[in-house]
């Protein structure tokens, strides 16, 4: 991959990731650290293969799916620090609205609506499983296809999508 491939990559993915690693990890600090050690891996894993050529005719290691690699990556990272902080939270900004919807500042009524429906999403995903709370972000905030976010977890089309429902139903029943 060349260099300026690398940087239109980085351009597209960083904030997403960012977001990813935010909602797990709840501080801009960690989460600025973690995303800049994703890309720093995702270029080393690159690297590597381009530079040992032995094992790329071996393996013939060509990353398919980019994106997929770096939320892997990132949620590797975040489990890697959940295991040396030993703390476990999830946090949504709510100045963030990852929602969408409402811009209009003017709109008082709506704002403090989506600020409380906010905080009812962000208590009820942080009382699901780890990997429940991952596939929703990942398939509803981060428009991830089942197809990504099997790769993501290396579990087939199949069982991402029971797990995808299951953990709608889980988000349900605690909303």
């Amino acid at each position: 991959m060349k260099k300026r491939h690398f940087v239109k990559l980085y351009d597209n993915y960083a904030p997403r990731i960012y977001r990813f690693i935010f909602l797990k990890v709840s501080s801009p600090e960690d989460s600025e650290d973690l995303t800049s050690e994703t890309f720093f891996k995702f270029w080393q894993n690159i690297s590597k293969s381009k530079d040992n050529k032995q094992r790329a005719m071996n393996n013939n290691k060509k990353i398919d799916n980019p994106r997929a690699l770096l939320y892997r990556i990132a949620h590797n990272l975040v489990i890697d620090l959940y295991r040396k902080k030993s703390r476990k939270e999830l946090v949504l900004d709510p100045s963030e609205n990852v929602l969408a919807g409402i811009r209009d500042k003017s709109d008082l009524g709506a704002k403090i609506k989506i600020d409380s429906d906010m905080e009812g999403v962000k208590k009820a995903l942080s009382q699901l499983k780890d990997e429940h709370q991952n596939v929703i972000v990942w398939r509803y905030l981060d428009e991830l296809s089942t197809k990504e976010i099997s790769q993501i977890l290396g579990k087939s089309e199949g069982a991402t999508r029971v797990l995808v429902h299951r953990a709608m139903s889980a988000l349900k029943k605690k909303l």
